[in-house]
């Protein structure tokens, strides 16, 4: 049965539309996707690079616009790096100066060792950037083949250009068509979608999307999140409880 359904459990302590059912789908699911800046790790990537470019407050405001919905993400994508444009010289001494593995969410590391221990696939499915995501996964063990995620473009001499349109996260929508396509062409009967943001909860509200969505608000409790997941949880020890019984 699932955790929360047990009894002399309380109900209360679960949150979502149909926490049951995300349970029951991350117990049995081939692949679990993970949102990354204020899920995996504990700050937004894109304001962190924004912040040690010293245009913090200007991107945050475009940042929490896109995640909560209000703005279209691939049009607060491009109003964010208009206002950035970081060269690559740049970039790297941020994440030298900051690295993202240090700024692992608690309880994710644990977690991600348990579904891959029960061979659940794990990816990483994000907004950000390849270039500051592929740290994470690594101190987590996460191969680069399975993070989908946006990439920052530079000329030979280092210089800011773009990112590349051709990454689906880089359009609204894209997440939910990364995981729909992981589904459709890998043949997983079951997969949960984890995150905090509206662009992740997409994700199950597509046909041949996530089977559960399971929001996370450790970080950032964002209301149209928590009134709309399956399940809302605010620790990863919750989804450990959950999969204790596999």
């Amino acid at each position: 049965r699932p955790w929360l359904a047990r009894p002399g459990v309380p109900r209360y302590m679960a949150t979502g539309t149909r926490v049951e059912h995300a349970q029951a789908a991350l117990q049995k699911a081939d692949a679990v996707c993970f949102d990354v800046d204020s899920t995996v790790i504990t700050k937004e990537g894109i304001d962190e690079l924004a912040a040690f470019l010293g245009v913090g407050d200007r991107v945050a405001a475009l940042t929490a616009s896109a995640m909560g919905g209000s703005v279209p993400f691939h049009e607060a994508l491009a109003a964010r790096l208009d206002v950035m444009r970081p060269s690559r010289k740049q970039l790297d001494a941020m994440l030298a100066a900051h690295p993202p593995a240090d700024l692992l969410t608690p309880g994710i590391a644990a977690l991600i060792a348990r579904l891959v221990a029960l061979n659940k696939r794990v990816y990483l499915v994000s907004g950000g950037f390849r270039q500051m995501i592929e740290p994470v996964a690594a101190e987590l063990a996460i191969p680069p083949t399975d993070i989908y995620a946006n990439s920052l473009l530079f000329d030979d001499a280092g210089d800011f250009t773009g990112h590349d349109p051709a990454e689906p996260t880089s359009r609204a929508g894209g997440k939910a068509k990364v995981v729909a396509d992981l589904k459709a062409s890998r043949g997983y009967s079951t997969v949960v979608m984890i995150g905090d943001g509206a662009t992740d909860m997409e994700a199950r509200d597509v046909p041949g999307g996530a089977d559960a969505f399971i929001g996370f608000g450790g970080i950032q409790v964002r209301d149209k999140v928590k009134a709309g997941a399956d399940w809302f949880v605010t620790s990863f020890d919750e989804l450990m409880k959950a999969l204790a019984g596999c």
